[in-house]
């Protein structure tokens, strides 16, 4: 299965969570990529969209070696293999994470803006991302939403690595990948457009998301068709 693009992708992913019975539904997009994922699905579904920050914890002068991730109320999520096997110190390891804590606060008041949080407590988080390589970010995303309440964690994602998969099926309540590869390299292949997703564009679906809740209903909302 190949994706027209990332629009395409949420309308697959939102026809198998279109049976969410949960009367309480927030959909979570990654960002950047997430997002026009999570906007189609939190369409379909006539739930509210927000962002769930994570940043990657990189190896210092190899930023190719994820060791783990952070949100954006620090929940870490570390492996400490990748920590072993590249030599990270606990300064080094402290500096990434401080400084990543440092950017998430930043995007946090880029994309929200004015905008409070969605409260989780007691709800159903639906956790959208555009793919799945290591699966740090997604694992930390998962247990964010968890620490804030959330009652049950579904994570959505159209491509995927199977063993980050196999991980997540123990964080999250419910794990759904459309297309699982053992070996996952690039993730173009798998979209047929995979143009660079903006702050801008991530801002803009954030607020058509807002603006169109009130009209949305689940009986209704429909993804086009080509």
């Amino acid at each position: 299965m190949v994706f027209i693009d990332r629009s395409d992708a949420g309308c697959r992913i939102a026809e198998h969570l279109e049976t969410l019975s949960e009367p309480e539904v927030v959909v979570l997009g990654l960002p950047r990529g997430g997002v026009p994922v999570a906007y189609e699905v939190a369409t379909v579904l006539g739930a509210p969209l927000d962002v769930v920050l994570v940043g990657k914890l990189t190896v210092p002068d190899r930023p190719w070696l994820t060791f783990g991730a952070v949100s954006e109320d620090d929940v870490r999520i570390i492996d400490d293999d990748m920590v072993a096997h590249a030599a990270v110190s606990e300064p080094e390891r402290l500096a990434v994470t401080r400084e990543q804590q440092h950017r998430l606060r930043h995007s946090a008041a880029r994309y929200r803006r004015d905008r409070a949080r969605l409260p989780l407590d007691g709800a159903t988080a639906v956790i959208i991302d555009d793919a799945l390589a290591t699966g740090a970010s997604a694992h930390a995303a998962c247990a964010n939403a968890r620490m804030r309440g959330a009652k049950r964690v579904v994570f959505a994602v159209p491509v995927g690595a199977t063993r980050p998969l196999r991980v997540l099926s123990r964080v999250a309540d419910h794990v759904l990948c459309l297309q699982s590869r053992q070996l996952f390299g690039s993730i173009r292949p798998w979209y047929l457009d995979f143009a660079p997703v903006t702050d801008a564009d991530v801002c803009s679906l954030l607020d058509r998301a807002t603006e169109n809740l009130p009209a949305r209903a689940r009986v209704t909302a429909t993804c086009p068709r080509t």
